[in-house]
């Protein structure tokens, strides 16, 4: 498939041969049971190898599925309190979300008013506010507290 007139060309041992006739470079290749392939067609002359494409296709795709099992993917994580929790169950629910922070993983805070409660947003700004604080040292504030209907919600993120 190649159509040019000279490549540099590179061995099977990873020799640098120089610059070749094309057609020379495809009858060393058959002589050596290879492929030639074409690396970097930019250059000028364009690089070609002398090497066994199917394995060169086949270690590649291995290279892609181990650096596709070694990412992290950042999962959104939801933690749910009301405006009037209690010291207990705030400490439960702090555990939680320093670990989730500590895999990786971001937290979604969300506070549910029921009633009366709707009144008094402040007292769930303070609870956001104290959570904010309390994990300042492993987390930063992605998206600020803010009503949407009756949850006040607040998204924080892992530094």
């Amino acid at each position: 498939m190649i159509d040019l007139p000279s490549v540099r060309l590179i061995d099977e041992k990873g020799e640098m041969v120089g610059v070749v006739d094309t057609e020379k470079a495809k009858e060393m290749a058959d002589e050596a049971g290879l492929d030639l392939v074409e690396v970097s067609p930019n250059a000028d002359p364009p690089v070609c190898k002398l090497l066994d494409f199917g394995k060169y296709k086949y270690e590649a795709q291995k290279k892609a599925n181990i650096a596709r099992k070694k990412q992290k993917t950042v999962d959104v994580k939801e933690i749910k309190m009301r405006p009037g929790i209690d010291e207990h169950d705030y400490a439960v629910k702090m555990r939680s979300i320093t670990r989730f922070l500590g895999d990786g993983d971001k937290v979604k805070v969300t506070l549910r008013f029921r009633g009366r409660e709707m009144v008094h947003q402040e007292l769930g700004m303070r609870v956001l506010e104290r959570v904010r604080d309390e994990v300042d040292e492993l987390a930063k504030v992605e998206q600020f507290p803010r009503m949407e209907g009756r949850l006040m919600t607040m998204v924080i993120a892992p530094r």
